[in-house]
């Protein structure tokens, strides 16, 4: 494996990344050529916030071969192209062959939502004093518990919840997971004694992942598009962002059962007052818990 480094303006960066796809790259980064120095910048904003700005001045371009004749070719045949004015070659050089199977799942541990819960990736022993367990592999679909979003809902489903318990001395009742990403939520809702559970997303990658997921971890869910929603619920979850939230106050609202409990995720701290506005019609929507800017709330028919 080969690997070859381009130093370039963020306006030719998009032109050179095609380029270097069509002639027979494995694969195109991107990075900043200014980092770890004075002259670093932060390209992205708060989330659901346009960026800043579009791309670094000076940007890197490191594209993959699988040989070193084909990184020469690239080369050669990029330099007498008019757009490659005033690009600069930084670098031709071999790469080592690593495990990089292993180097992924270095970068992700156990994460500890509760003393006695957490969500561990398959490759790790459990910690000695989990009781509940969720295994979880980092996969397309969003929920891995690292996002304070997640954890504040995990924490909630903890608090809520009864490990082991009867059907009749379950807390959390029904259980609606209304954009489920990895199903995480909806698994712990199964770990923590709800039985009649249902995870629905629009995107069909996710539905996929949480059936997978769910089976992973020995868990029975109903599992499938929005459509497949019916009845009331005792426990309405809802991990999103705060727009659609918004949006989805009539349908969400109209699936809570009474006495039974909304929370709400994907919320930043300012978003607050128009999430309670939004909800007004319907109930009165508190903020249950709060992580690195991100709130949770939480209402009760």
């Amino acid at each position: 494996m080969f690997e070859l480094s381009l130093l370039c303006r963020q306006d030719q960066v998009e032109t050179l990344s095609d380029a270097l796809e069509a002639l027979d790259a494995l694969s195109v980064s991107v990075e900043d050529a200014d980092a770890q120095t004075d002259a670093e910048q932060a390209l992205f904003g708060e989330p659901g916030m346009p960026p800043p700005q579009d791309g670094w001045q000076r940007s890197r371009l490191s594209a993959l071969y699988a040989s070193e004749a084909l990184a020469k070719n690239a080369l050669g045949l990029l330099q007498v192209q008019d757009f490659f004015a005033d690009c600069k070659t930084l670098a031709l050089r071999e790469v080592p062959e690593q495990d990089w199977v292993r180097l992924t799942q270095s970068q992700f541990a156990p994460v500890d939502i509760t003393p006695e819960f957490w969500i561990v990736p398959t490759w790790h022993e459990p910690p000695a004093q989990a009781r509940v367990i969720i295994r979880l592999d980092p996969g397309l679909a969003f929920g891995t518990g690292t996002h304070p979003t997640t954890r504040m809902c995990l924490r909630w489903i903890a608090r809520h919840g009864q490990v082991g318990a009867s059907l009749a001395a379950n807390r959390l009742g029904r259980v609606l997971d209304y954009g489920c990403g990895s199903g995480i939520l909806a698994i712990a809702a199964a770990k923590h004694g709800a039985t009649d559970i249902d995870a629905v997303d629009i995107d069909t990658a996710a539905v996929q992942s949480t059936v997978q997921n769910a089976q992973a971890n020995q868990v029975r869910l109903h599992t499938g598009l929005p459509d497949i929603v019916t009845g009331s619920y005792q426990t309405v979850l809802a991990n999103i962002l705060a727009t659609p939230l918004k949006l989805l106050a009539p349908l969400l609202w109209s699936r809570l059962a009474p006495a039974g409990s909304l929370v709400l995720a994907g919320i930043l701290e300012r978003q607050a007052d128009e999430l309670k506005e939004a909800y007004t019609p319907y109930c009165q929507l508190d903020i249950s818990d709060q992580e690195d800017g991100w709130i949770l709330m939480t209402a009760t028919r």
